[in-house]
């Protein structure tokens, strides 16, 4: 857990406060050490237990390294959440855009969802705890990952893939059935298979719940 997640490019809007961006690459990955550490001490105990000396020792760094990024707890907090929500955009993203047509992307996007999460289990700690500590936040990483969904059913029906009409209704709710299915077969059953799970889940979006003959 304590180990680097991503070794990607860090975004300016990731840091939290754009004028403490790091200028080097050593800077890079000592904020990048910061933002892995507090992904685990936020996830192990929670926001309000977090702490900062938590996080730089977890990290390796001098408590002053942690100042030179952030101003406080609440900024990391806010800060990793980004974080995260990109980190899964970017796990995700390249293997949908692979799949062959829209229904496979979304088996394909399931499937790499869940494989996320039993890589990252916090990530459902922290999250859920946005709701409280900072809503926009949370708020936007649901909101962002939806318009993806969005975007690409639109695009299969563009495509003739997909029913015509598959809109942001559509998309909410299949946002929703895997965000539950990481909580079940991701974050709580790390034996089931991830594929079948997500075979069977694809097969009732393909098909819908009517009896077949």
């Amino acid at each position: 857990m304590d180990q680097p997640r991503s070794s990607a490019p860090l975004r300016a809007e990731e840091t939290g406060n754009p004028d403490k961006t790091p200028r080097t690459e050593r800077g890079r990955r000592t904020l990048r050490k910061l933002l892995d550490a507090a992904a685990t001490e936020f996830g192990e105990r929670g926001f309000h237990d977090a702490s900062i000396s938590g996080i730089t020792r977890r990290a390796g760094t001098a408590l002053g390294s942690f100042y030179t990024y952030f101003d406080s707890k609440d900024e990391i907090f806010q800060a990793l959440v980004r974080y995260m929500s990109e980190q899964l955009r970017d796990h995700v993203t390249p293997r949908v855009q692979a799949a062959p047509d829209e229904i496979s992307a979304e088996r394909i996007g399931l499937e790499s969802f869940l494989g996320f999460v039993r890589e990252h289990k916090e990530i459902y700690r922290i999250i859920d705890e946005a709701e409280f500590v900072d809503y926009a936040s949370y708020r936007r990483h649901y909101e962002t990952t939806v318009e993806r969904m969005r975007q690409r059913l639109e695009a299969g029906a563009a495509r003739g893939e997909i029913r015509a009409d598959a809109s942001e209704v559509h998309a909410w709710a299949i946002a929703g059935m895997n965000v539950f299915l990481g909580m079940r077969y991701g974050l709580w059953d790390a034996d089931a298979d991830i594929a079948d799970v997500a075979r069977i889940a694809n097969d009732m979006l393909a098909n819908g719940l009517k009896k077949r003959d």
